[in-house]
Formats: C-alpha cells, sequence, structure tokens
C-alpha cells in the first residue's frame, strides 16, 4: 500500500510530502484546489504517461515520488527480482522525473527502468496480465478501467466462487496444451511439402545407393580403364623388355650368362672371383622374375575385353552424379548422407505430428472436462454474487438498478476456459439488461465497484484503492452506508477517497485537507492532515458551510464517534 507521496514543481504543486495510513484516507477540498492534479500525480505512479506541461511554471522538471509497502506483497516482490530490482526492506519506491520536451524517467527502487515495466508491476490491466493484482486501483467518475474490463469481471467471479486455484491449474495445462498446438503448426508448417520432397529425396538416394559407391573409386576406376584401353601398348613394351632382357642375341642375360661363365674359369686363379660375382647371379634372377611377372600381368590384361566395357560403363554412371552431386565421390557420398538425414527427419516428423495429434486429443478432453466444471462452477458463483451485490446495491438506496452477471458458453476452449463473463446492469425492470462497461453511468460504476469490494472481501493481496467522489449523487443514510463499506474495504488495506460527504468523511481513519494558497511563485496546492480539533471543523463546514454553529459542531462531533464506534 502507499505509505508516501512526495511531489515537486508538478502544475500548481510546488512542494508536497503526504504520509497516508493504512485504513480510510479521506481527501477533502474545494472545487479548484487542485484535487485534480493530486489525482494525476497518483495516476503517474500507476504508469500513465507524463507530459511537459504539467511541469511548473519557471521550472525545468517536476518530480513524483511514491513509495509502498510490500510486507504482504509476496507476488510484487517476485516480480521485481525477476526484473534485477532488489526491493530492499519490502519497500517499492516509484520515481517519475519529467523534463522538458516530454522527456520522462522512471525509477523503481533507484534502478532506471520503463513505463511498461511500472505498469506491470504497480497497475497491471487485468485484461492482459491475468491474475497480476494491482498495488493500486483507481476509480474515478471518468476512469474506470478494471471494472469495465471482462478479464476483471471473470477474476472477481472466480474469487467469489473459490474457483481460484482451480482457475490456475486449468491455466497452466491449457498453456502446455497451447504450446503442443504451436508446436504441431509449426510442424505442419515445415512439412507442407513433405510428401513430395520425400518422394524426390528418396529416388535421389537410392539411385546413389544402387551405385554401392566406395571413398576414392572414381580415382581406381580411371586408372583401370585407362589400362584396359592401353593393352596393346603395354604388351608392346613387353616384348620390347624380352628382346632386351632376354631373347636378343645381345641381351641382358645372355651378356650376364658370357660373364658368369668367364668368372668360372678365372677362379681358379682366385677363388674370391666367384663371391664378387655373386650379385651378378642374384640379377639375373631378378631380370628373370621381372619378365615372368610381366608376362602374366600383360596376359591378363589382354584376357579382359569384358571387363573394359563394364567398366567404362561404370565410370558413366559415376559422371552422371558427379554433375548433379558433386566433384568426387568423396562429395557424392556426403551429399547422400545429407539426404538420409533429411529422409529420417521427414519421416520422424510425420511420425511426430501423429504422436503429438494423439496427445492434443487427450489433452483436450480432460480441459474441456475441467472447462465445464468451471463454468458450472461460475454460473452457481454468479447467482451468488449477483444476489449479495443487488442486496448492497439496495442499502445504497441505487433504487431501480439491477446488477447481473451474464455467462456465455464458448465454442472453444480458451486460457480460462469456455466461459465469457460480463457483468451487465438494468436502470429498471422496464429497461433492457445491458453491458455494465458501455451503459452505466460514472457514479454507477463506482457505487457497483464498492458494492462488489464489499462483497467479494479481502484477498491475501492488499491494495490501494482510490474511489474519487464514489458518494456522488448521494446524501442522508445513503452517504452514510457508503462511509461504512468504504471502512469496510479499508480494513487490512487501504483506501484514499475523495469525498464531499460529512457522512463519508466521518469514517476516515486520517484527514487531508486540500487547498489552494498564494506564493511567491504563484497559486501553489498544499495538503495537510488534519487533527482531530480541525477534523471536526472541517467535518461541521461540511454540514453547514463557511459559518460554523454549535449545531453544526455538535453534528460533526456525532458522526466521528458514531463512526468510531462502527
Amino acid at each position: 500500500m502507499l505509505l508516501e507521496l512526495k511531489i515537486s514543481k508538478f502544475a500548481v504543486i510546488d512542494h508536497l510530502h503526504l504520509n497516508f495510513k493504512t485504513g480510510l484516507n479521506i481527501l477533502r477540498g474545494e472545487t479548484g484546489s487542485g484535487k485534480s492534479v493530486l489525482l494525476k500525480s497518483l495516476a503517474l505512479l500507476m504508469g500513465d504517461k507524463a507530459s511537459a506541461d504539467t511541469i511548473r511554471t519557471g521550472h525545468s522538471q517536476a518530480v513524483v515520488e511514491g513509495s509502498f509497502d510490500l510486507s504482504h506483497r509476496s507476488d510484487i516482490r517476485e516480480r521485481l527480482l525477476a526484473l534485477g530490482i532488489e526491493p530492499e526492506e519490502d519497500m517499492l519506491i516509484v520515481r517519475r522525473l519529467i523534463s522538458q520536451g516530454d522527456k520522462s524517467r522512471v525509477y523503481l527502487n533507484g534502478n532506471l527502468s520503463t513505463l511498461q515495466s511500472l505498469r506491470d508491476i504497480v497497475a497491471p490491466l487485468i485484461e492482459v496480465t491475468g491474475h497480476q493484482a494491482p498495488l493500486i486501483e483507481m476509480t474515478t467518475q471518468h476512469e474506470n478501467r478494471h471494472l469495465l474490463s471482462k478479464g476483471y469481471h471473470m477474476d472477481l467471479l472466480d474469487q467469489h466462487a473459490h474457483l481460484w486455484e482451480r482457475r490456475i491449474q486449468f491455466e497452466s495445462e491449457y498453456q502446455n496444451y497451447a504450446d503442443l498446438k504451436s508446436q504441431l503448426d509449426n510442424l505442419k508448417a515445415n512439412t507442407k511439402n513433405s510428401a513430395q520432397r520425400l518422394d524426390y529425396l528418396t529416388y535421389q538416394f537410392e539411385e546413389i545407393s544402387k551405385l554401392h559407391l566406395t571413398a576414392g573409386e572414381d580415382l581406381d576406376l580411371e586408372i583401370e580403364v585407362k589400362k584396359l584401353k592401353n593393352a596393346s601398348r603395354l604388351n608392346q613394351f613387353v616384348e620390347t623388355a624380352e628382346l632386351a632382357l632376354d631373347s636378343d642375341d645381345d641381351s641382358a642375360i645372355n651378356r650376364l650368362n658370357a660373364v658368369l661363365k668367364k668368372s668360372l674359369e678365372v677362379s681358379s686363379l682366385d677363388p674370391r672371383i666367384s663371391e664378387k660375382v655373386q650379385s651378378l647371379e642374384q640379377a639375373k634372377v631378378i631380370i628373370e622374375d621381372s619378365l615372368y611377372d610381366l608376362r602374366n600381368y600383360v596376359e591378363k590384361i589382354d584376357s579382359e575385353p569384358a571387363r573394359l566395357e563394364s567398366l567404362e560403363a561404370r565410370l558413366s554412371d559415376f559422371r552422371k552424379l558427379q554433375k548433379k552431386y558433386g566433384l568426387g565421390i568423396d562429395e557424392i557420398l556426403e551429399a547422400q548422407t545429407k539426404m538420409k538425414f533429411e529422409i529420417d527427419s521427414l519421416l520422424g516428423a510425420e511420425n511426430q505430428i501423429e504422436s503429438i495429434q494423439k496427445e492434443i486429443s487427450k489433452k483436450e478432453l480432460v480441459l474441456k472436462k475441467q472447462a465445464t466444471d468451471l463454468h458450472s462452477g461460475r454460473q452457481k458463483g454468479a447467482v451468488s454474487l449477483s444476489k449479495k451485490v443487488n442486496a448492497e446495491l439496495e442499502d445504497l438506496n441505487m433504487k431501480g438498478v439491477t446488477f447481473h452477471i451474464e455467462i456465455r458458453p464458448l465454442a472453444e476452449l480458451t486460457l480460462h476456459g469456455l466461459s465469457d463473463i460480463e457483468f451487465m446492469s438494468q436502470t429498471s425492470p422496464k429497461d433492457p439488461v445491458r453491458p455494465l462497461a458501455r451503459f452505466a453511468s460514472g457514479g454507477e460504476l463506482s457505487r457497483i465497484l464498492l458494492a462488489l469490494k464489499k462483497v467479494v472481501g479481502h484477498s491475501n493481496q492488499p491494495r490501494t484503492y482510490l474511489f474519487d467522489e464514489v458518494d456522488s449523487g448521494v446524501s442522508g443514510t445513503t452517504a452514510e452506508k457508503v462511509g461504512r463499506k468504504l471502512k469496510a474495504i479499508a480494513q487490512g488495506q487501504q483506501v484514499i477517497c475523495v469525498t464531499h460527504l460529512p457522512q463519508v468523511a466521518a469514517y476516515g481513519d486520517c484527514h487531508f485537507q486540500i487547498q489552494k494558497s498564494q506564493t511567491k511563485e504563484g497559486v501553489s496546492t498544499e495538503v495537510k492532515e488534519l487533527s482531530s480539533k480541525d477534523r471536526v471543523l472541517e467535518i461541521a463546514r461540511l454540514i453547514s458551510g463557511e459559518k460554523l454553529t454549535k449545531t453544526s459542531l455538535a453534528h460533526a462531533e456525532e458522526l466521528i464517534t458514531q463512526a468510531q464506534d462502527f
């Protein structure tokens, strides 16, 4: 709840420092005293846009600062930590600094932040953020965004019908369901042409697989084909080698034989000669073995004409693949590996789609059962809530106005179930039931919200309710009842109420007087907390006007005494 409000150089406010209290805080001031400026400063703490026009004349910037107690708002503390902001001593200090040129800065506990973060923390729009309860709810004659929100209607009804925990569980399971549907949509989008793509990839994969390629085979094929095509030249080489090494009269072997024969003749002269020519014997054997291997190798080449045809056909098939997929067999095999991966992915996606569809169907059945139960609980809760609110409205003398809750079943599941909930009102039995958001007046909205808050009671998330002239158009006994209801709502939390009625003001736990004064810089708005004595005087003025009488003073004291006994 709001503990302190500091304002500097803002519109007609020079300097202002207010300390609000737990319970019912009364704000009172004559028309034109500056109440609207004070409310505007509170709206800035809730995330309203700032304008340089609000800077006090003659100054370069304005500052609005509010300090909030978070000791009973663990949800706000968690959201601050998520933003990297430490809630020191369970406090949140919001600082708005407005400069010329419509430049505005937002600070949360001294950390430069954004306007959206401020709104999400202090006064989130319920229809956007679900059940993130605000720190401040503002209800004015001209601004009542929460009561006009169908999301807020559902929140209040679910809270009253004790469906909150079931709804949170449903929303969590629905989110999983929605994530699955999104995943399915993505898979379907990615595999829109998957059947055609799969056929094409399968054809290519099988085209490569039929050749049973091995790494490096392309080089071996080229060498083998070249060899077979040049078999005659290889034969000529072998024949030439045979003549030079063996067949010719002047061949190497014949010459070696002659040398070896001579060596036998001279070995009797020197026995070591035989040892020296042994390498020549070995050379002769090597030459003979090499000629034998050459003959055998070339004879095989000569005898494999069919193999050349087979190899040329395989090399032709390889060249065709080479044009499609790569320069060599390694590149072709790499392309085939990628094809296999994509084929498996496409086949896996089809299986995954089928699996997810089955899971979605199962979850949908469970969710529809839960949503139907929630819808039924809401229908029962709507009867109870409408009855109690109408009793409060009758107590507030809102004659002829009837509060209704319309619950329409939805055809499709939503995050909140199968219910479309809207608060309605009926001005008289002869008038049609109409949406509250479009047809209720500002005064009616304020008192309906007051009745709702009285019925729904306190949540585990205490906050500040700001009511601006919720008592507009009422008097007498009705005004006293409005005061009582405000007092009841303020128990354990905080209500700041702008009022002109003594019956309402008497119920305040503290009372602030707003008034204008003349300074060197011009007119300035000042706010002061009234003492017990001044409070009696102020309420007496509300009763009788500027001229105080013993009767009005006695009446004021009586009103305060009765309110304290409430």
